[in-house]
């Protein structure tokens, strides 16, 4: 088993706690992580860009002119693609997917490997509790610095969502507030120091193991 200094709000060590192996010392895949990046970023991409297409563009109910006879090209409709203001051919739409499917075993060998590479390199910093009593971001950014220092990039990871500790952290834009079971490799990688409870620490064990 693996053990992990525990700290208190001051900064003080108050005792060490084991870690499993099982996932706090799993080889580092860097093919595996990316795989869970490149499906996570595509699974959140939001499709904005839309163009029409001919169907879609206003007009053109009726032959401009004659077939023949006026010396010019022959057309159908203005919402052809020939004609400004017609549709746009092969142009970005909404109905384009980005969702890319990614084996939940694969998402989770990734969480594994950089929750090791974060015990590693000394970046997971465990605190015994947060009690934040009136919710007032100097509290937690006191409390942050004490424990990993100061303008850190930090996500701080919690057994349950804790109002006073979100609202705290509200106006600090260097932290990410997240529950234990919201983990994700992506913002793992965005911040450099994870900072989660000792009872968040159980909730990941039971959850990622």
């Amino acid at each position: 088993m693996l053990e992990v200094k525990v700290y208190n709000q001051t900064g003080e060590e108050v005792k060490k706690l084991e870690l499993p192996e099982g996932i706090f010392a799993v080889p580092t895949k860097s093919a595996v992580i990316k795989e869970a990046v490149d499906a996570q970023s595509a699974n959140s991409r939001q499709n904005f860009a839309h163009t029409k297409g001919r169907s879609e563009v206003r007009g053109g109910g009726r032959k401009p002119w004659r077939q023949k006879g006026t010396g010019r090209a022959r057309h159908g409709s203005i919402r052809s693609p020939l004609w400004r203001g017609g549709g746009v051919t092969f142009g970005p739409t909404k109905l384009r997917n980005f969702f890319k499917k990614i084996n939940s075993k694969v998402k989770r060998q990734a969480l594994q490997m950089v929750l090791t590479n974060k015990l590693v390199t000394e970046h997971l910093i465990v605190v015994d509790k947060i009690d934040l009593k009136d919710g007032k971001t100097k509290d937690l950014n006191n409390v942050l610095v004490k424990l990993v220092g100061e303008n850190k990039k930090l996500v701080l990871a919690l057994a349950k969502k804790d109002e006073a500790i979100v609202q705290a952290s509200s106006n600090l834009k260097n932290i990410k507030t997240l529950p234990a079971d919201s983990l994700n490799v992506l913002e793992l990688l965005r911040y450099p120091y994870l900072v989660v409870t000792e009872p968040a620490v159980d909730k990941i064990i039971k959850l990622y193991k």
